[in-house]
């Protein structure tokens, strides 16, 4: 086993029975103590480890602007947040765009749509492709929050960072992909090249969805950590480490369809070594963010 094999292997499996992050919670909670919550450093923090996940939900309610940093708004802030949760449930019930039996992802969409000022004429319209994308990552977020209000204001204001702050930076990541990946493995994308297959990754699925519905919540949350903190490029990383995990795989096929339908359904058994090689990818490529103190 190599060294850097070694390395990843402890890195997962460390992880895997708690022993990692234990000086880290400690940081965490140091900064949580704050009367008022310094946002700079909960966000490097976010950058350099992975969230404890008894603290996961109210790290990414802080960075996401849904609570205030001062501690003592908190507790009527997320009343607010309740109460305009139920209004606009309460006003999807009334004219039965919702009930009682619509799948809680569903009824998240439509809250957002109603919001927005997107709700279509009747619920029997057809979804839009942001709708799909909408659905794909709430579903994998309920996973993560199990409070429905949170789970709202978190998908809401995750979806729009996604509209808003990365913009102009989600259309890029396909081309820093193949970047990336030319400085990691010239000869892989060489072959992707070949099969005319560059143009046919998975890229909604990895870029507009974030891998919801590619990797498990319990990975996957690895990642959010970074795209809430800041840094939607930590998806590239997460693409070339997909591919260089199953470059075996990939190089025995040439069709441009079997490519991408292999992709986007990768074997689960794998995603928690994909993620943290990918977090070490990144770190390497764009560097590690300053020190706490």
């Amino acid at each position: 086993m190599t060294e850097d094999s070694q390395r990843n292997f402890r890195s997962v499996y460390y992880e895997k029975v708690g022993f990692r992050g234990v000086e880290e919670k400690k940081s965490l909670e140091i900064l949580l103590k704050d009367d008022r919550l310094d946002i700079e450093k909960l966000c490097t923090f976010s950058q350099r480890f992975p969230l404890p996940s008894m603290y996961r939900a109210l790290v990414w309610k802080v960075l996401l602007g849904i609570l205030p940093p001062h501690h003592e708004s908190h507790t009527q802030v997320m009343m607010y947040h309740k109460d305009q949760y139920c209004d606009v449930l309460h006003g999807l019930k009334v004219i039965r765009f919702v009930s009682d039996a619509t799948p809680q992802v569903e009824v998240y969409l439509r809250m957002y749509q109603l919001e927005s000022g997107k709700l279509p004429r009747s619920p029997s319209f057809p979804l839009e492709p942001e709708d799909e994308v909408f659905l794909a990552i709430a579903k994998a977020m309920e996973e993560m929050v199990e409070d429905s209000v949170d789970c709202y204001w978190i998908i809401r204001c995750f979806m729009n960072q996604l509209n808003n702050k990365y913009r102009d930076s989600l259309p890029q990541l396909p081309k820093a992909l193949e970047q990336y990946l030319n400085l990691e493995d010239g000869r892989l994308l060489s072959h992707l090249k070949s099969c005319s297959a560059v143009s046919k990754l998975p890229c909604d699925l990895w870029f507009k969805r974030c891998f919801a519905g590619c990797l498990p919540a319990s990975s996957l949350q690895r990642v959010w950590d970074k795209v809430v903190s800041g840094s939607c490029k930590i998806l590239v990383f997460v693409a070339v480490e997909i591919l260089l995990t199953f470059k075996i795989k990939v190089m025995a096929l040439n069709s441009p369809e079997k490519i991408t339908k292999f992709l986007e359904n990768i074997p689960q058994d794998s995603s928690d070594a994909i993620v943290s090689k990918a977090i070490d990818l990144w770190h390497k490529h764009c560097g590690t963010p300053v020190h706490l103190a």
